[in-house]
């Protein structure tokens, strides 16, 4: 059963509702017109609010649902449209089965059963089924030895996933900031995982201890409290009563919702 806490009300509501196995999600771009200057107007403000539209559709399929998720944008320019593919893809978020719909009811088979929009937009916008409201994300100025966050490059060096992890730590209504220093801590966490993982990978495989798979399970159902899994998996990785290979199967089965391809190292050798 999935549960999500309607911002209107404050209440958890069942989505869907039952018996229907079909999820429709409506998630709302904000208006990049206000976004920061980065030769597209997209930023990570822009970011979050699909970011977490494809986390509930993951956490819906992880729960054995059916999913169908339209992307409703403004107007956005030829050059806006390819930006915005081209960084959804690199942040490992799934296309959306129409985007640009301004109304959504027929690509989606009926009315929304979650609308996913950012901090402040019209609820009037979003009637019936659960609002989502996303907390909003700022960017501080850089400091001298770290670069300014901005939006994911593919041919960047860096990895852009540590974005997606970077915006999944705090709970989606947190109000979030990017730093270079933010930034740079969510790489060396993947880094670390990855290594950890394809570690692991080597050992044994071992079933996913049954309470670690029910708090996890219990923490997404509940709101989407990812925040909670990542926590879960931090100090997983440090416990010496768990089997390396657990650990794998536990890393790589939440990273059907978390996406941050923590099994990419598996069978490559490392040289550093």
């Amino acid at each position: 059963m999935l549960r999500i806490a309607d911002t209107r009300t404050g209440h958890l509501m069942e989505v869907p509702v039952a018996p229907r196995h079909l999820l429709r999600s409506r998630v709302q771009l904000p208006d990049i017109g206000t976004g920061p200057d980065t030769g597209t107007g997209l930023g990570p403000v822009h970011l979050r609010v699909p970011l977490i539209g494809d986390v509930l559709a993951r956490t819906a399929e992880l729960n054995g649902l059916q999913v169908i998720t339209v992307l409703t944008t403004p107007e956005l320019t030829p050059d806006r449209a390819r930006a915005l593919d081209r960084v959804m893809a690199v942040l490992g978020i799934h296309p959306p089965a129409v985007v640009g719909a301004h109304r959504p009811e027929p690509a989606l088979g009926g009315p929304a059963d979650v609308h996913v929009v950012s901090e402040g937009t019209d609820p009037a916008d979003a009637e019936g089924g659960a609002l989502i409201e996303v907390g909003r994300v700022t960017t501080a100025p850089p400091t001298q030895d770290l670069p300014a966050p901005g939006t994911p490059d593919p041919t960047d060096t860096a990895d852009p996933l540590a974005v997606r992890l970077l915006l999944l730590t705090s709970p989606y209504r947190t109000p979030v900031t990017v730093t270079g220093a933010a930034l740079a801590e969510a790489r060396r966490t993947l880094r670390d995982w990855r290594r950890s993982v394809a570690d692991w990978a080597q050992e044994p495989s071992r079933p996913i201890p049954a309470d670690l798979l029910r708090q996890s399970y219990a923490a997404l159902a509940e709101d989407l409290d990812v925040a909670a899994v990542l926590a879960l998996l931090a100090e997983l990785a440090g416990r010496s009563d768990v089997p390396p290979g657990a650990k794998f199967e536990t890393f790589a089965h939440l990273d059907r919702v978390l996406g941050l391809d923590l099994a990419r190292d598996v069978g490559h050798q490392r040289f550093s």
